[in-house]
């Protein structure tokens, strides 16, 4: 994990708790629509990767658990993890590219609004992503993966050599003799692991991703909406499929790339046909990135003009988060998949509490305020969700009152305490159990094991009814709150 040059410890610190009658007056507990969608506060939990789908990409009784755990909490909005919207096989991850899908999301949430006495609107996020493979072991990628070529025989001086040859002379060089003659792309592989992008377009599937993923993304929220979602929220955001078409590095010469409007083009044509597959009864929304966090990444100003666009579209919300790419992620072990949290890009993501002098907490929230203020200022009312490190009532209330946002996002905070919504509301906020960003979770997301939070996953192993991880050391939900007791 990236490591900032300054380790400054900074404690998480929520100022003074509201009484009922003043969280009952608050702005953050006041309600607000999105779209067709009517909210009864504005807090919000964002899309978090738990690891508890079945192999095949379908609900599980864990998922089930995790989101009816949240919503016994009494979010006003909870957005379920990004769920892949193609029918490819993708690991423990929820999937949405198929109707046999269907049935196991319309449990998902019924689940919630069972939980949450109907309390609790519920968002899927919808994602596409490309190809990423894990880091090979050198004779492997020589003996398998590596084209041989007629430029790499002629940089070795191999050009009558047969390709055998080649390959096992490849095996005899050191890692900088490598970097002389490898490919970049072929170094990358060796070094990283496969990864596509965007711009491979001579490759015909990534070519024709601008044809391919509107109707993929409608099929999606089409599925989304006979389930029974609120809503859905496009994945435009991070190391991903959209993020990387409105990324400035994407230089597609197609239309598609280069300036902001051709890299806005598919975007706004996924935008265009979900709502023309599921029209205004479901609410829409794109979780996009504030600043990209890499050298000659997307900026500030790039995403306040896509905000103004995706707001000029129709969309009914728009959610901010930085960083977590894959171009500045840490080398992973052989055997493992690049992550893009493991970079300074990541760091700006999924802050901790060993930090520079800026610190863990609303690190985005600048940048959120110029989106919005552009937003306002184009004439636009669309609702913007500010996030990333909030963990006290006074800090999400003033990120209200001074326009960052007009919703606010707990995630990690939710974690430590799905009960933080309905105490604080209750004026209970002193028993809130506060996220210490320590990154616990962000570890086991790394090893793609079921994400859990340290300070309540060892109480109460052998409780009734308690589920285990796969391991049998943690519990997979918090344990419940009963406000009867101190």
């Amino acid at each position: 994990m990236f490591k900032p040059p300054d380790r400054l410890p900074h404690r998480p610190d929520p100022g003074r708790w509201p009484s009922a009658g003043e969280a009952a007056r608050s702005r953050l507990f006041s309600p607000i629509s999105l779209g067709p969608v009517r909210l009864a506060a504005r807090t919000w939990v964002p899309a978090m990767v738990p690891w508890r789908a079945s192999p095949e990409g379908t609900v599980t009784d864990d998922v089930l658990d995790w989101y009816g755990r949240f919503a016994r909490g009494r979010p006003a909005a909870i957005v379920v993890e990004a769920t892949g919207i193609r029918d490819v096989a993708s690991g423990p991850l929820l999937r949405i590219g198929d109707d046999r899908f269907i049935d196991g999301l319309a449990r998902l949430v019924d689940r919630v609004q069972t939980e949450s006495a109907g309390e609790t609107r519920l968002f899927i996020q919808l994602i596409d992503f490309l190809t990423i493979k894990r880091r090979p072991r050198p004779d492997r990628f020589f003996d398998r993966y590596l084209r041989v070529t007629d430029a790499l025989k002629a940089r070795l001086g191999l050009a009558e050599a047969p390709e055998a040859a080649v390959r096992a002379h490849l095996q005899t060089l050191d890692a900088d003799a490598l970097g002389r003659v490898l490919d970049p792309r072929d170094l990358e592989a060796l070094r990283m692991g496969y990864r596509e992008r965007v711009t491979d377009t001579h490759l015909p599937h990534i070519a024709d991703l601008p044809r391919m993923l509107p109707d993929l993304f409608a099929a999606a929220a089409g599925r989304a909406e006979v389930a029974g979602f609120d809503g859905v929220e496009l994945h435009y955001a991070h190391a991903y499929t959209m993020a990387s078409f409105l990324s400035p590095l994407n230089d597609r010469s197609d239309g598609y790339g280069g300036d902001r409007a051709g890299r806005l083009r598919l975007p706004l044509a996924v935008i265009e046909a979900v709502r023309a597959r599921v029209g205004r009864r479901l609410a829409v929304g794109a979780r996009f990135l504030a600043e990209e966090c890499i050298d000659g990444g997307g900026t500030v100003d790039d995403a306040a003009h896509f905000a103004v666009a995706f707001a000029a579209a129709g969309l009914d919300m728009l959610s901010l988060s930085r960083g977590g790419k894959f171009d500045d992620a840490q080398q992973p072990k052989v055997g493992w998949a690049a992550y893009p949290y493991t970079g300074p890009s990541g760091y700006e993501c999924m802050p901790q509490y060993l930090s520079d002098a800026r610190g863990p907490f609303g690190r985005n929230v600048p940048a959120s305020v110029r989106v919005r203020q552009a937003v306002r200022q184009a004439g636009f009312k669309t609702p913007v969700v500010v996030a990333g490190g909030i963990h006290g009532f006074e800090q999400a209330e003033r990120l209200l009152d001074q326009g960052a946002g007009d919703l606010v996002g707990l995630a990690r905070q939710a974690l430590a305490d799905p009960d933080w919504f309905a105490k604080v509301r209750a004026g209970r906020g002193d028993q809130v159990r506060l996220c210490e960003y320590t990154n616990y979770c962000e570890g086991l997301d790394q090893k793609h094991k079921q994400v859990t939070c340290k300070l309540w996953d060892r109480q109460g192993l052998d409780a009734p009814g308690v589920r285990l991880s796969h391991d049998g050391r943690r519990r997979l939900t918090a344990p419940d709150w009963r406000p009867d007791r101190p």
